[in-house]
C-alpha cells in the first residue's frame, strides 16, 4: 500500500528483519521541514493540508504533518512521543513524555515505549533527549510501518449524502509494534495513528497480539497519555474539564446525545499530575494529564494467535477561535470521520403495520417528495417477527417502495425494555441500569435479538433501522458464559456487539436512528435534543421548541446529525392543542413546522397516519418539500449561528458552505403577529464572500451589498408574520 509524502509515493514498507535498524525505516521519507504556523483557513479552504509522513533532519525522528497539526516520535531508545504542535497557533501542547499506552495482562501492569528521566515535567527541551532512558520492563519498539489510511468499516452510500464526502478519509497512517524482551516475547502491542488531510485531527488506538501457547487476559488498557500544558481555563471545573485548545472523543461512546462530556464519560478523562509538581495551580489540581482509558474492564481474553483492538481516540487541535469557530471543527470532524452523518433523507413515521395502508403511504411519500417510510414506535409492526410467510410480505412491500424511490424502514426497543428476569442486566450494588431497566446485550435474549435484527434486514431488504436505547453502557454482575465471564467484562463485549450490529448495517446501507452517541461506531442521527413532552405542548410553543432545539443542537451537530419531532397525531397527550391532526385544519402550523425544520437543514420525525389528508394540503407539503430539495446542499452544510428564538423578535441563522456555488443562505423567521422589517448585521466569513454578496430569493431583486473589513454585511429582510424568508448569498460584483 502506497503513501504519498512530499510528492514521493513511498513503497510499502515490508517487515524487516531481525538485523534491521528501525532508522532504515525513515530512509525513504523526506525530511521534514521546520514547523511554522498555517498560513491559511482550513475551514475556507482545506486542500493545501496534506497529510504526509516524513522524518527529522537527523534521522531519529518520525514526523506526522498536514501543516495544522504536527506530531513526533523519537524511535530510539525506545518509541516515545516528544512532540504535539499546535500549527494553527504556533504552540507546543506537550509538556512531558508518557508511555505510548499502558496494558495490564494477567494482573500485570506494562508500559508500552516512552521515556523515563525528564527533569521538569512543566516542558520538554530538544537538547534534553539524550540523556532520557527507556524504563526498565517497558515494551520495546520492533517494527514500523507506515503506508494509508484504512476503512474502520463498510459504507455503503445508498442515499443522498454531503458533495465532497470521502471514504476512507485520506491521510498518512503509521503502525508501530512493541514487543516485550525475554519470558514475555510472546505479546505485541501495535499503536496505530491515523493523520487526516485537510483537519487538525488524528486518531489513535492499539491492538494486543497474543503470540504465544497460552490464553491472556488483557484486565485493562490506556490508549492515549498525554501530559499537555497547563489549561488555565480548566482549573474550576476540574471533575469535568472543557479545555478550548483540544477535543477527545471515542468511538467508545454511549449512554448519551452529548459528546462533550456525558457519553465518553466511561473513557475520557482529565485527571492531575502527580510528577507536575512545578505548575502555578497551588493545590497541583490542574487537570493537565488527559487518559483514554476504560474505567471498567475491558478484562478480555485473548487466545493463542488471537488478538484484540481497543476503541479508536479522535483527537482535534483547536486554534483561538470562539464557541463558533470550535463547533465548526468539530462538526468538520464529523463529515470527515463520519461521512455517514451527511445522510438526511426525509421520512415519514407512519402509525400503521397494515400492508395495504402502508403501500398507500408509500405513493403519499413519493407524490409529496418524501424519500422514506418508517414504520415507526405505535405502529404495531414487530420486526422480530421470523415467520417466513411475515418475512416475505415485507420483502414486496419493500421492493414496491424502492420501485417507487422510496426506503422503508421500522423500529425495535432495546434499552428500558423489559424481558425474562434471566435476560435482564443486574447491576452492582448500589447501582441501576441508565434507562431503568435493560436487558443484557450478552444474554441468550440479547443475542437472539442481534441475529433477529440482522435477518430481518437480509430478508426484507427494509432500509432503515430506529434502534431506540441502543446498549447505554450499563455493567451487569451476571456471568453469560461463554462471552461474559461477570461484571469486568460486560461493558465492553456489550458495547463490542451493539457496535459490530451498527458496523454490519453501515456496511449494507442501512440508515440508522439511535438516540445515543454512536455515529463514530456507524449510525447516523440522534436526536437534535428534544424533550419528549414537549410535544405535547400547544402548537405554538411547539414551533419555538423546534428552533430552539436546533439552534442550540447544532452547536455540537450538522443539521442532518440529529432529528427534530413533528407530532402530526397526538404524542404522549395534549389533545387537540398539541396535534396537528386534521392536516387541513392546521395547515399553517403545519407549514411553519415544516419551514422551520427544512429551512433550518433538519430533518423531523412526522409521525402520524398519513402525510396529506386533502389536495390542499398536500401541494403545501410539496411545495415546501420542492423549496428545500432545490438548495439541499446549502441548507444541509454547516449552520452559523445569529439570533435563537424567544418568540419575541425576528430569529435566524445562516447556512455556509465555502465550496459551493451558492455558499451561504439566509434563513429568517416571525414569531411575531405582524410583519417585521429589520436590518441585521451577518457575518459572512465562513461563506468565503469577500468585498460583497449578492443577496437573491424568489420574491425579489438580487441586490449587491458591501462586506466591511470585519465580513460583516448589513441586510434589510422583511418577514410576513408567523411566516419565514429567506435569501441565497453569492458573490458580489
Amino acid at each position: 500500500m502506497p503513501v504519498v509524502t512530499l510528492g514521493l509515493v513511498l513503497p510499502f514498507l515490508t517487515t524487516p528483519g531481525p538485523q534491521d535498524p528501525l532508522a532504515d525505516r525513515l530512509t525513504a521519507l523526506a525530511v521534514a521541514p521546520p514547523a511554522s504556523v498555517a498560513s491559511s483557513d482550513y475551514l475556507l479552504q482545506s486542500e493545501p493540508f496534506v497529510a504526509r509522513a516524513l522524518r527529522s533532519a537527523d534521522g531519529d525522528a518520525l514526523i506526522l504533518d498536514n501543516g495544522l497539526l504536527r506530531r513526533t516520535w523519537l524511535l530510539a531508545p525506545n518509541g516515545a512521543c516528544i512532540g504535539l504542535d499546535n500549527l494553527m497557533t504556533g504552540e507546543s501542547m506537550l509538556r512531558s513524555i508518557r508511555p505510548e499506552a499502558r496494558v495490564t495482562i494477567d494482573g500485570v501492569a506494562l508500559q508500552v515505549g516512552g521515556l523515563q528521566g525528564q527533569a521538569n515535567h512543566a516542558f520538554l527541551l530538544p537538547e534534553e533527549l539524550s540523556a532520557l532512558e527507556s524504563a526498565p520492563g517497558a515494551l520495546r519498539l520492533v517494527d514500523l510501518e507506515i503506508g494509508a489510511t484504512e476503512e474502520r468499516f463498510g459504507w455503503v452510500r445508498p442515499r443522498n449524502y454531503a458533495p465532497g464526502a470521502i471514504w476512507p478519509p485520506p491521510g498518512v497512517r503509521v503502525r508501530m509494534d512493541y514487543a516485550a524482551q525475554g519470558d514475555s516475547a510472546d505479546l505485541r502491542v501495535s499503536v496505530h495513528y491515523e493523520l487526516y488531510d485537510g483537519i487538525p485531527v488524528m486518531s489513535k488506538w492499539i491492538t494486543v497480539d497474543n503470540l504465544g501457547a497460552a490464553e491472556v487476559t488483557l484486565d485493562a488498557f490506556t490508549g492515549e497519555e498525554l501530559a499537555l500544558v497547563e489549561l488555565a481555563e480548566s482549573r474550576r471545573h476540574a471533575d469535568h474539564p472543557h479545555p478550548t485548545s483540544l477535543h477527545l472523543e471515542t468511538d467508545f461512546a454511549f449512554g448519551s446525545g452529548d459528546n462533550s462530556v456525558t457519553a465518553n464519560r466511561h473513557v475520557v478523562h482529565w485527571r492531575r499530575d502527580p510528577s507536575f509538581t512545578s505548575q502555578v495551580e497551588w493545590s497541583l489540581d490542574n487537570p493537565s494529564l488527559l487518559l483514554a482509558e476504560p474505567t471498567f474492564g475491558p478484562a478480555q481474553r485473548i487466545a493463542p494467535g488471537g488478538s484484540f483492538e481497543g476503541f479508536r481516540a479522535f483527537e482535534l487541535l483547536h486554534d483561538r477561535g470562539g464557541p463558533e469557530r470550535r463547533g465548526l471543527a468539530l462538526r468538520r470532524m464529523y463529515r470527515t470521520l463520519a461521512p455517514w452523518v451527511t445522510e438526511n433523507p426525509l421520512t415519514h413515521h407512519l402509525l400503521s403495520h397494515d400492508p395495504e395502508r402502508v403501500m398507500a403511504a408509500i405513493e403519499e411519500a413519493a407524490e409529496v417528495g418524501f424519500e422514506a417510510l418508517i414504520l415507526s414506535f405505535g405502529s404495531g409492526f414487530n420486526m422480530e417477527n421470523r415467520d417466513p410467510e411475515f418475512l416475505s410480505l415485507w420483502r414486496a412491500v419493500a421492493d414496491h417502495a424502492e420501485a417507487r424511490g422510496i426506503e422503508l424502514g421500522c423500529y425495535s426497543l432495546f434499552s428500558s425494555r423489559g424481558v425474562g428476569p434471566e435476560h435482564m442486566i443486574v447491576s452492582p450494588e448500589g447501582q441501576r441500569p441508565t434507562h431503568g431497566q435493560c436487558p443484557a446485550v450478552t444474554s441468550e435474549w440479547g443475542l437472539d435479538w442481534l441475529d433477529t435484527i440482522r435477518a430481518f434486514y437480509r430478508d426484507t431488504g427494509f432500509d432503515q433501522f430506529e434502534n431506540d436505547g441502543p446498549y447505554p453502557g450499563d455493567v451487569d454482575v451476571t456471568p453469560r458464559p461463554p462471552l461474559q465471564v461477570g461484571a469486568a467484562d460486560s461493558r465492553w463485549t456489550q458495547w463490542r456487539l451493539t457496535s459490530e450490529l451498527y458496523r454490519d448495517l453501515r456496511g449494507s446501507g442501512v440508515y440508522i436512528n439511535a438516540p445515543e452517541w454512536y455515529y463514530l461506531g456507524g449510525s447516523n442521527k440522534c436526536g437534535m435534543g428534544y424533550r419528549e413532552v414537549n410535544w405535547s405542548l400547544p402548537r405554538a410553543q411547539q414551533v419555538l421548541h423546534t428552533r430552539q432545539n436546533i439552534y442550540d443542537g447544532t452547536w455540537a451537530k450538522t443539521p442532518s446529525m440529529g432529528w427534530m419531532h413533528v407530532p402530526l397525531a397526538e404524542y404522549q397527550g395534549g389533545g387537540p392543542a398539541a396535534t396537528i391532526e386534521p392536516l387541513h385544519e392546521n395547515l399553517d402550523h403545519y407549514e411553519r413546522m415544516l419551514l422551520s425544520n427544512l429551512g433550518m437543514g433538519v430533518q423531523g420525525h412526522y409521525r402520524g397516519p398519513r402525510l396529506f389528508d386533502t389536495s390542499a394540503t398536500r401541494d403545501r407539503v410539496r411545495t415546501a418539500v420542492d423549496w428545500f430539495k432545490r438548495h439541499r446542499d446549502i441548507l444541509e452544510s454547516d449552520v452559523i449561528h445569529g439570533r435563537r428564538a424567544d418568540g419575541r423578535d425576528l430569529d435566524w441563522i445562516l447556512h455556509a458552505n465555502p465550496a459551493l456555488a451558492t455558499p451561504g443562505m439566509l434563513c429568517v423567521y416571525n414569531p411575531l403577529d405582524h410583519d417585521v422589517t429589520r436590518t441585521l448585521v451577518v457575518d459572512v466569513y465562513y461563506t468565503g464572500l469577500a468585498d460583497s454578496v449578492r443577496i437573491d430569493n424568489d420574491d425579489q431583486e438580487p441586490r449587491s451589498l458591501p462586506i466591511d473589513r470585519d465580513h460583516r454585511a448589513r441586510i434589510e429582510v422583511t418577514v410576513p408574520a408567523g411566516g419565514m424568508a429567506w435569501w441565497t448569498l453569492e458573490q458580489g460584483a
